[in-house]
């Protein structure tokens, strides 16, 4: 099994709008060519949008639905913990909860022309739930277990023919699993497969079922049964994500033993996956630091690559997007360096002298470099970013400063810099990162390092101490995270409205 590289995603990775913060949402795979995010929850706010990821032009967007309306609004009522399932271009949305209600309505949303429909089905309707789990039969049926319908755990079957749109609760004889929510299942070969959830009484299970008798041909009557597999099984969690990606199955995150969706859950970012042709479990050997630990967040299979969205760690609710890529991927060289290869390098004189060396101006401006990392207790190596780029030089800086507005390279550089002091955290997009980076790291080059009193003079502006040059050392915007944009932005305008006014 090829050692696997967490990579923050960077701003050459995607251009468009991005998905905004949410947990308890659905991202499904239309084909091969596009991802589709429906849905979620954020303060209390449950979402009914739509943000597309277009894999072949690496371009997010918002599709303009049309079609049926619910409360006003095209498109399902705002909900999260709902299912969401794609055959061909079509993603069919059940259930999930909305503020305490929980909800049984069908819709179905087709990707090529983005429109709405809110199904009337028949047969045996599925009671209003949240938190169940679904997964495609082919390329015709959907099958459903489990969920919380506000009154019990559930622990029912139930299979949609997306044809007819009639359902049938399918009759399982034998011994069943446990009512649960939260567990995740997904179709292997001919058997569903089911792991983990939470239980009646509050327990959270580590178990793994086999569902067989969901393919008409094959005459089986249907049955649970409950594998025991060799390896290095997850511990129990819910909340988790598994994701088919060639033979093996890969589950990620989840929330261990503590209060349901409580600040005591154990939150993980561990990666476990179940190889299909041994069955066996197996830890995927990964070599630098995860994401931060999560739960009802998003995981696709991009190629040979898996793309990591949102989630909610008990105190927040993430909109970061990370990269789980192979050896052997251009971007796995990308990754940020884990603490013990920072160790390795803070051992390493001869680098130290190569940073603290060079010309007699370089010299100087390291010496001040020296200071302010005396004074804000930041390390040698993570201090310096790459030499600073004259903005001229700056390539990407004069050609992002030529859309915006302006004649004339001073004009232009200005007009760019105007943009910034009106933007917000959310209009900045990622290809502004970068030049923004280094525009704040110049501006802090120029007129604070080393200047008497400078981080006096801002501490009237609002910050100052640890608070003040905090993203000077930032290498580069990938290394950036998303909750890191306000700040950041935040910081730049008040030392652009310092420079402009001193």
């Amino acid at each position: 099994m090829k050692t696997h590289y967490w990579v923050r995603a960077s701003s050459s990775d995607f251009t468009g709008i991005l998905p905004q913060p949410r947990s308890g949402h659905t991202a499904v795979n239309i084909g091969k060519s596009k991802i589709v995010v429906f849905g979620g929850l954020v303060d209390k706010k449950f979402l009914n949008d739509v943000t597309v990821y277009d894999i072949e032009n690496k371009l997010w967007f918002q599709p303009e639905c049309t079609g049926s309306y619910s409360g006003g609004q095209v498109g399902p009522s705002p909900r999260s913990f709902h299912v969401a399932v794609s055959i061909d271009c079509h993603m069919f949305i059940f259930g999930g909860r909305s503020g305490s209600k929980r909800l049984g309505d069908f819709w179905v949303l087709d990707t090529d022309i983005w429109q709405w429909s809110e199904l009337s089905s028949f047969g045996d309707l599925p009671s209003p739930r949240d938190f169940a789990a679904a997964s495609a039969i082919g390329n015709r049926k959907v099958v459903m277990y489990g969920g919380w319908d506000g009154k019990k755990w559930l622990s029912d079957v139930y299979v949609l023919d997306t044809i007819s749109l009639e359902w049938t609760e399918l009759s399982v004889s034998g011994t069943i699993p446990s009512p649960r929510c939260g567990h995740s299942v997904t179709m292997v070969e001919k058997r569903l497969l089911m792991y983990g959830g939470r239980g009646g009484g509050g327990p959270i299970m580590g178990d793994l079922w086999a569902l067989k008798g969901l393919i008409e041909e094959e005459n089986e009557t249907p049955g649970w049964t409950q594998l025991k597999l060799p390896g290095q099984a997850p511990s129990p969690r819910c909340g988790h994500t598994i994701t088919s990606g060639g033979h093996y199955l890969l589950l990620f995150g989840g929330h261990g033993t503590g209060g349901w969706l409580s600040r005591y859950d154990i939150y993980h970012h561990d990666c476990i996956v179940l190889d299909r042709v041994s069955a066996h479990w197996k830890r995927l050997p990964t070599s630098n630091e995860p994401p931060a630990a999560r739960a009802y967040h998003s995981m696709n299979f991009v190629g040979s690559r898996y793309l990591l969205f949102g989630g909610f760690d008990g105190k927040s609710t993430y909109d970061d997007l990370w990269w789980l890529v192979p050896e052997g991927d251009p971007i796995a060289k990308r990754r940020i360096a884990s603490p013990s290869e920072v160790m390795s390098e803070n051992r390493n004189t001869t680098m130290v002298n190569d940073v603290l060396s060079g010309t007699k101006e370089d010299q100087m401006e390291g010496s001040a470099v020296l200071e302010l990392q005396k004074r804000l207790e930041i390390s040698v190596l993570h201090s310096n970013p790459e030499k600073i780029i004259d903005e001229m030089e700056d390539t990407e800086f004069v050609q992002l400063a030529s859309r915006v507005v302006g004649e004339g390279a001073v004009e232009k550089r200005e007009a760019l810099r105007d943009h910034w002091m009106k933007s917000t955290p959310r209009s900045i997009t990622l290809k502004e990162l970068s030049p923004l980076l280094r525009d704040y790291q110049r501006l802090i080059t120029r007129h604070h390092i080393g200047k008497a009193g400078s981080n006096l003079q801002l501490a009237k502006y609002g910050f100052s101490g640890k608070e003040a040059f905090r993203f000077y050392h930032v290498q580069n915007a990938s290394q950036l995270r998303m909750d890191d944009i306000p700040n950041l932005l935040a910081e730049y305008k008040v030392l652009l409205s310092f420079v402009r006014t001193n």
